[in-house]
């Protein structure tokens, strides 16, 4: 039987990495056989990436989705339902950030950042978990960041969305220990990815890679049932990075 994974911002950094570590591990976990949902705003993004994940033999669906469209929200979770009957692992990793002075930030950069990430985290999560309770069994995992803990200054609006992020792991742990749910919140330091833009060989060389997370996140993933991950917390080894 396969274990449908669902996977938002799946066609670039980490969300890709993750995606890919849990096509390897196919080969590594016997009876592990995955049937990938990857979600994105880029359709040629999750192309490549699903050819990627179906040559190491997983099956692999791509569907070009904004979370912040609570309508495509629900034709994701709809159409993956019927065509594989549950879920059994959302990674809530879509994310945007806009960073700069905070006296720069405009209206338009808070309704772009938190309508992916609070608006949409909130209602993929709050739809899927609906399906997980009532089956009793499930993982959740937000791809949070540091940035959900520690404040920098050219993240404002970044940083509250993260923090709020986190609020919503917290009122997601009560309603998950009630009916064997895993929740596991993610939340890694400066990783080179997209996100970042330009960034000078001298900074990049000590940045994390997305694999770096991936790893650690698959590996929560096959930990037994009876033990939840609840926390990741992943970093330079030479700390954060403030740029």
């Amino acid at each position: 039987m396969k274990q449908v994974i669902i996977i938002t911002g799946a066609g670039k950094g980490i969300g890709r990495a993750i995606a890919l570590e849990f096509a390897q591990a196919s080969k590594m976990h016997k009876g592990f056989k995955p049937a990938l949902i990857l979600a994105s705003r880029t359709i040629s993004d999750l192309e490549s990436v699903a050819a990627e994940c179906r040559s190491f033999g997983a099956t692999a669906d791509i569907f070009q989705v904004d979370i912040a469209n609570t309508a495509q929200i629900e034709r994701l979770v709809n159409t993956t339902v019927e065509r594989y009957g549950s879920i059994d692992c959302l990674v809530n990793n879509a994310g945007v950030g806009r960073f700069k002075p905070l006296t720069e930030m405009t209206e338009e950069d808070f309704d772009y950042t938190m309508s992916t990430n609070l608006k949409g985290t909130f209602f993929l999560t709050q739809r899927v978990f609906g399906l997980m309770e009532k089956r009793r069994s499930g993982h959740i995992f937000f791809i949070t960041s540091i940035a959900a803990e520690m404040a920098f200054k050219s993240s404002s609006i970044y940083c509250m969305s993260k923090f709020a992020q986190k609020g919503l792991v917290e009122v997601m742990r009560l309603y998950a220990k009630t009916c064997n749910v895993r929740i596991t919140n993610v939340m890694p330091g400066a990783v080179y990815t997209p996100m970042w833009g330009e960034v000078p060989d001298a900074m990049k060389s000590v940045m994390m890679r997305p694999e770096d997370i991936a790893g650690p996140v698959v590996g929560a993933y096959f930990m037994p049932q009876r033990t939840s991950v609840e926390e990741l917390v992943l970093r330079p080894v030479c700390g954060d990075i403030n740029e």
